[in-house]
This record gives C-alpha cells, structure tokens and sequence, in this order.
C-alpha cells in the first residue's frame, strides 16, 4: 500500500509480482524493468530535496527582476502583482501595468489549479511527475523565449499590450506556479520561492535563530539570499544589450538542470 503524503493525492495500487499460469515449476522468473524505469514509478528521497527547492528561488529571482524591468509585471510574486491591478483600478487611465499584472495573476491562478491536479492523479511525489512537471516548466520558458526571439518587435514593452507581451507573461506566470506547488508536493511548505514575507517572519521568530544546528533556520536564510541573487544577475542581464531574451533561455536551462535532476535523484527508501 503506497504511503500516505498529505498531499490529496489518490493512491493507485502496484501489481504484485507475476506468476506463471503452470505455477513454480515453469521455473519462469517475473521480467523486471530495466534500473531507470524502476526508478522512475517510485518516490523521490526527501532528504536534501529542498536544495532543488531552494535553486527555483534563483531562477524566480532572474524572472521577475527580467519581468517588472520588462514590462513593468511580476512574473511569479503575485502579491506585487496584487498591488498593482489595485492601483490600476483606482486610476486606470495612468498606466497598462495592470492588465499585465492581471493577466499574470490569473495565469498563476490557473496555473496552481493544473499543476496541483496533476499530482494528485497520480502519486506526486514520483520521478517521472516531478520530470514531467519541470519539463512542461521549461516548455512553457522555451516559448516564452521564441515568441521574443522571432516574435514581432516592440519599441516600448512596459505600455504595450498586444499578444507578444501578454502571451510570454502569460506562460511565465503559468510555469512559476509548478514550483510553488512542488514545494506543498515535496512537504517543505515554506519553500513556495514565490514569496518571502512569510520567511522572514519564520526567520526572525525563531526561537532557535542562533542555534549551532537549525535546519529550518538555514533553508529561509538560504531561500532570500538566492533570490536576490537571481535578481541582481536578471536585472544585469535584463540592461545588457542582450535583454530579457537571455535571461528566459537561462531560465529554461536551469529548469533542464532541475529535470536531470530528478532523474538521477535517490529513490526513497519503503
């Protein structure tokens, strides 16, 4: 019986092993599954998971600092975005960073829905999900950074609003969301590296703040200081002449980075 995760999901039963239809004189043995495919249909170890966790904080950093320099959005901070479609409405006449910022947030918003759905149909915490999930990730990046490679060109991004802005804002917000659901997946809640409010008031209140060990302590002390990371090589990137175009092929290639890792991660023990 598959372990109970807390997640929601829907515990799907495995097939025992197979025997002969003549029984143990056949001498006939089950076909086992090559080592990677058996590694793929398991869960993946927890323990150090929350290093690829906290690698997602640096490509959020280099998305969203690329993002609002861009076009004046958030890709993945909703709560700016939040901010931002308020202010709009107030006075909607003096900007378009609204609309972006809302088309952003109901991109995140759809997107936490498909991504959640999906791990809980299967077991969610399984190699191929976890794959899957971070391939579709940089799918949608990869798309993102074509529409702005070959796309049509635009002279002011931060006021426009046709579909060459909108789409590749569109597609980022969508994929930002599987991170922050991995993180409910993989049990290390805090870790969503789409907001820091709430770290730095865990980090703070801590009562074990400086204590030798702390584990809890040292991932939200490490979660801020890789997003700004990330945020300050978006930002150079994002005012080289190479531009936002960079910093979402980059993105798409930590995301391939986070894929292999999965693949190659230890099973967890049953």
């Amino acid at each position: 019986m598959a372990p109970s995760n807390g997640y929601g999901a829907s515990s799907n039963s495995t097939a025992g092993n197979r025997t002969g239809a003549h029984g143990p004189a056949d001498n006939e043995q089950p076909v086992s599954k090559s080592g990677w495919r058996k590694e793929m249909i398991v869960n993946v170890d927890r323990d150090l998971a929350d290093i690829v966790l906290l690698m997602c904080y640096i490509i959020t950093g280099l998305l969203d600092s690329a993002s609002i320099s861009t076009w004046g959005s958030f890709a993945s901070m909703q709560t700016g975005n939040t901010i931002y479609i308020g202010l709009g409405l107030a006075a909607p006449n003096e900007s378009k960073r609204w609309i972006k910022s809302g088309v952003s947030l109901i991109s995140f918003c759809i997107g936490s829905s498909w991504f959640s759905r999906f791990h809980r149909y299967f077991t969610p915490s399984l190699h191929w999900m976890l794959c899957v999930s971070f391939l579709a990730q940089m799918g949608l990046i990869v798309v993102a950074a074509a529409i702005l490679t070959w796309g049509p060109k635009s002279t002011n991004e931060k006021d426009e609003i046709g579909w060459s802005v909108l789409v590749p804002i569109a597609l980022v917000a969508f994929q930002s969301s599987g991170q922050a659901v991995t993180s409910r997946v993989l049990k290390y809640n805090a870790l969503t590296s789409v907001t820091l409010t709430s770290i730095y008031c865990d980090l703070f209140s801590d009562a074990d703040l400086f204590a030798m060990h702390n584990a809890e302590r040292n991932r939200r002390l490490d979660a801020p200081v890789l997003l700004l990371f990330g945020i300050i090589m978006g930002g150079l990137l994002t005012h080289s002449p190479i531009g936002i175009v960079c910093v979402l092929w980059i993105a798409a290639g930590l995301k391939l980075f986070v894929v292999l890792s999965w693949v190659f991660w230890r099973a967890a023990e049953d």
